[in-house]
């Protein structure tokens, strides 16, 4: 049995029992870890921090060589973020990355750069600002989103960067580099066959039913955000109708190849 410190995000919590809780942590050293905090809903105080979804906390469990589930023995808060809990497209938003990441990421298995994606696209997710407004009339060129004053375009736009980070990052990418079925480069239209995973040819494309009509504006977007780190890709703008393209193509594409549903995925 080894006994590990380390900083986590709460994927999902449930009740365990009569007195404990049950909770699927995402951590910044051993990746997707579930762990039982005994006794804290007879005793809130035991621990640090009540362990609501999308808390980060910084947590020290033993981890058992013969089962998945492991012994919290502590669990202090790190951050909170007050704002998503205060608007409920924001809540949503950051309950479908949690669902996302508990679906797609398997048990123990460190992967330090979607820790990072979660943590930042939380963040992004809490700056809190006065109101919401349309992300296109925010003046600040380094804000696009409006991430200081974040807007329904905004939030959209953070769920679709954070939905092609993790496909990059978790080994489910894509094939956007080339036709998917003969391999040349691709020139002018362009269709995404969901079946064969990627981006298909002229020639090709139209020879599968099943392919969505892909518009270069949403292609440059795809691979932008793949090859560019998250700062950077927060000065990104998106268009509305990049937006619903991106929607189209990336939920169709998880919910292919994953063969789950995202239930969280309906409040966005």
């Amino acid at each position: 049995m080894a006994i590990i410190s380390t900083e986590a995000i709460v994927l999902r919590s449930m009740d365990h029992r009569e007195t404990s809780k049950l909770c699927f942590f995402f951590t910044r050293k051993c990746g997707k870890v579930i762990g039982v905090l005994k006794g804290i809903r007879k005793d809130p105080r035991k621990f640090g921090s009540s362990a609501d979804k999308c808390s980060v906390n910084d947590i020290v469990f033993y981890q058992y060589r013969n089962s998945d589930i492991h012994l919290v023995g502590q669990c202090d808060m790190r951050e909170f973020f007050p704002a998503i809990r205060e608007d409920i497209k924001r809540i949503n938003a950051a309950e479908y990355a949690c669902e996302l990441l508990n679906k797609v990421m398997p048990l123990e298995e460190p992967n330090p750069g979607v820790y990072s994606l979660l943590s930042d696209f939380l963040r992004a997710l809490d700056n809190p600002g006065p109101g919401a407004r349309d992300a296109r009339h925010n003046s600040d060129v380094n804000d696009p989103l409006g991430t200081r004053n974040l807007s329904p375009a905004g939030i959209s736009t953070l769920v679709h960067m954070f939905q092609i980070k993790v496909l990059a990052l978790s080994g489910f990418r894509p094939h956007i580099d080339s036709c998917v079925r003969c391999g040349k480069n691709i020139m002018g239209r362009t269709r995404f066959s969901v079946l064969k995973g990627g981006l298909m040819c002229g020639v090709c494309g139209p020879r599968d039913t099943d392919s969505i009509a892909v518009s270069a504006g949403a292609v440059a977007t795809l691979l932008y955000v793949e090859q560019h780190d998250w700062t950077a890709c927060l000065k990104l703008g998106m268009a509305p109708s990049i937006r619903i393209e991106l929607k189209n193509i990336l939920n169709t594409f998880l919910l292919y190849h994953l063969e789950k549903n995202i239930r969280s995925a309906k409040f966005l």
